[in-house]
């Protein structure tokens, strides 16, 4: 587009791709109309300009990163603007370094309204999940919501389980993150059979023929 300059952004949503498409569409496009950014809710015309995008020049431009990251971004003015880049898989991955980065989710949360990154936690045979009822879920969130009640899993939403970790340390016998652009990720000393199976049912899921079973 001639002449078009980005601003600063105020809003960035990170959606990983699988083979030149978009896993969870519906699930994403959902969290982006439920954001608000510079101050007001996404509009329809942006939810829609992103929807039509994904479907009719994703696959095309992303022959360079066919399994890479889709990103969004806003700028004060309200303009947009759309790119694909390649995808880095986290380096640190304990559970005081996932903490973190659902914390700086969090504080982003406070601002638009979605966190794109939770900390999860299992508690004997229930699933914890760290996020307040004034947000709206992230894509990938409201999947493994749906994905724990259908394994019978209960799921209980604590708007305080970041703040106890960080303070009295990590009180769970797992801890994983579920993330918009790296998925269930499982911390290296907190793992254990039940964030394994999130996180391989959520690659089945996405890399799966059946994607609309994540729409």
């Amino acid at each position: 587009m001639n002449g078009f300059t980005l601003g600063t952004p105020t809003l960035v949503c990170r959606w990983r791709i699988y083979d030149k498409r978009l896993p969870m569409e519906h699930r994403h496009i959902r969290a982006l109309s439920a954001r608000v950014v510079n101050g007001a809710p996404v509009s329809v015309e942006l939810a829609a300009w992103v929807k039509q995008h994904v479907e009719w020049t994703l696959a095309d431009g992303a022959q360079a990163n066919p399994n890479g990251v889709l990103m969004i971004a806003v700028d004060e003015e309200g303009r947009a603007a759309m790119s694909l880049g390649s995808y880095r898989p986290l380096e640190r991955v304990a559970a005081n370094d996932l903490l973190l980065r659902a914390q700086s989710s969090w504080r982003e949360a406070e601002q638009t309204g979605v966190s794109p990154e939770d900390l999860w936690v299992v508690r004997g045979d229930a699933l914890v999940w760290g996020t307040s009822p004034e947000f709206a879920p992230s894509g990938a969130s409201s999947l493994i919501d749906d994905l724990a009640r259908t394994l019978g899993m209960p799921v209980k939403r604590d708007e305080d389980l970041l703040a106890s970790c960080a303070q009295r340390g990590i009180d769970a016998d797992e801890v994983f993150l579920v993330s918009d652009e790296h998925g269930v990720v499982p911390s290296s000393n907190f793992a254990g059979q039940r964030s394994t199976k999130f996180a391989a049912s959520y690659q089945k899921l996405l890399s799966a023929d059946r994607l609309r079973l994540g729409a």
